[in-house]
C-alpha cells in the first residue's frame, strides 16, 4: 500500500511538472514542488510502515508502532520547511510578475494529477482508518489538503487570461504556502501527542469502560485504568479487585473474559490487568478515588471502614 503511494505521488509529480512547463506558471510551480514532498512522504512511509509492522523483541518489547508517529513528525517538518520556499517563491514571483504562457492548458494537465490524487487518498484514508495506522492517515490528511489547494490553485490559474490579473498567480501561491503550512503544524501536534502517549479518543476509552462493567462479573470494581496508542496497536492496563477468597484460576477466567470483550470492542489490543483483593480496598481507597474507580458489582464492593 506504502508502495502503491509511491508510484502514484512519481506519477503526479511528473504531470505537475509538465504541467507548469507548457503554462509557465509559477502557481503551478509551486504545486510541483509541494508534490515533491509527498513523494518524500509516501517513501518514508514505506519505511515506517515497514518498521511498525516488525514484532517486538528483547531491545522493544511494546514492539515498533511508534516509528509511525516519529515520521509523521519528520514528514510535518519537512511539509513546514517545504511551505518557507513556496512561500519564498511567491515573494519574487510577485515583485517580477509575468503573465503565464498558456495557463488553461497547463491546468488541464494537472488537473488530471489532482484527479488521481484524490481517488488514492479515499483508498489511503479508509484504509488508515481500517488499520489504525498513524503514518496512513497522515498521508492522507496530507493529500486531502494538497487537492484542495491544488483545486483552488487551478481554478485561480485557469481565470488569469480571463481577468488579467497577473498578481493572482503570486497570490495563489502564497496561498499553497500558508495552506502546506497549516498541514505540517497540524501534523506536527497531532504526532506529537500520540509520542507523549495521549489517551484515545473518548469513544475508545468509554467502550473499554463498558466492556470492564459488563464483562467482569463476579469482580467487584476497576481502577487505574489507562491507555495510549503505539502505532495501530492499543495499550491497555487496570488493575481488578476481586473478592478475597476468589482463587487464582477463577481471577484469571475473569481477566480472560474482560479481554475478550475489549478487543471484541476496539480491536487488536495489549491488556495488562493487575488482580488485587477486597482486603486491600481499605487501604487503597483514596487513590482509588483519584484514579477514576470502575464499579462493577456494586452489590457486592466492599466499603472502606469510617472513620
Amino acid at each position: 500500500m506504502a508502495l502503491g503511494g509511491l508510484l502514484v505521488a512519481v506519477l503526479c509529480l511528473a504531470i505537475k511538472v509538465v504541467a507548469w512547463l507548457v503554462s509557465g506558471s509559477g502557481a503551478l510551480l509551486s504545486d510541483a514542488l509541494e508534490t515533491v514532498l509527498n513523494v518524500l512522504a509516501a517513501a518514508g512511509a514505506l519505511a515506517a510502515v515497514h518498521i511498525a509492522s516488525q514484532p517486538p523483541d528483547e531491545q522493544h518489547p511494546y514492539g515498533h508502532g511508534k516509528a509511525e508517529y516519529l515520521w509523521a513528525v519528520m514528514e510535518g517538518t519537512l511539509i513546514s520547511l517545504t511551505a518557507l520556499g513556496i512561500a519564498w517563491g511567491a515573494l519574487h514571483e510577485a515583485l517580477h510578475l509575468e503573465a503565464p504562457a498558456a495557463p488553461w492548458r497547463g491546468a488541464l494537465i494537472n488537473a488530471l494529477a489532482v484527479v488521481l490524487t484524490l481517488l488514492w487518498l479515499c483508498f489511503l484514508n479508509r484504509a488508515g482508518k481500517r488499520q489504525k495506522s498513524a503514518a496512513l492517515l497522515a498521508e492522507a490528511a496530507h493529500l486531502k489538503s494538497d487537492v484542495w489547494a491544488s483545486g483552488a490553485l487551478l481554478l485561480g490559474v485557469a481565470l488569469i487570461p480571463v481577468t488579467h490579473w497577473l498578481w493572482l498567480d503570486p497570490l495563489l501561491s502564497a496561498a499553497v504556502a500558508l495552506n502546506t503550512l497549516w498541514t505540517g503544524g497540524k501534523m506536527i501536534q497531532e504526532s506529537c501527542n500520540s509520542l507523549m502517549d495521549e489517551s484515545p479518543r473518548p469513544e475508545v476509552v468509554n467502550a473499554v469502560r463498558q466492556a470492564i462493567q459488563a464483562h467482569g462479573t463476579e469482580a467487584l470494581s476497576a481502577h487505574n485504568l489507562r491507555m495510549r496508542h503505539g502505532g495501530s496497536q492499543l495499550f491497555i492496563e487496570l488493575h481488578l479487585v476481586v473478592p478475597g477468597p476468589m482463587s487464582v484460576t477463577r481471577a484469571h477466567s475473569i481477566c480472560d473474559r474482560i479481554e475478550n470483550a475489549i478487543q471484541h470492542s476496539v480491536g487488536p489490543s495489549s491488556i495488562w490487568i493487575h488482580v488485587e483483593p477486597d482486603t486491600a480496598m481499605a487501604k487503597g481507597a483514596a487513590a482509588r478515588v483519584r484514579s477514576g474507580e470502575l464499579p462493577i458489582n456494586p452489590r457486592t464492593t466492599a466499603k472502606a471502614p469510617q472513620g
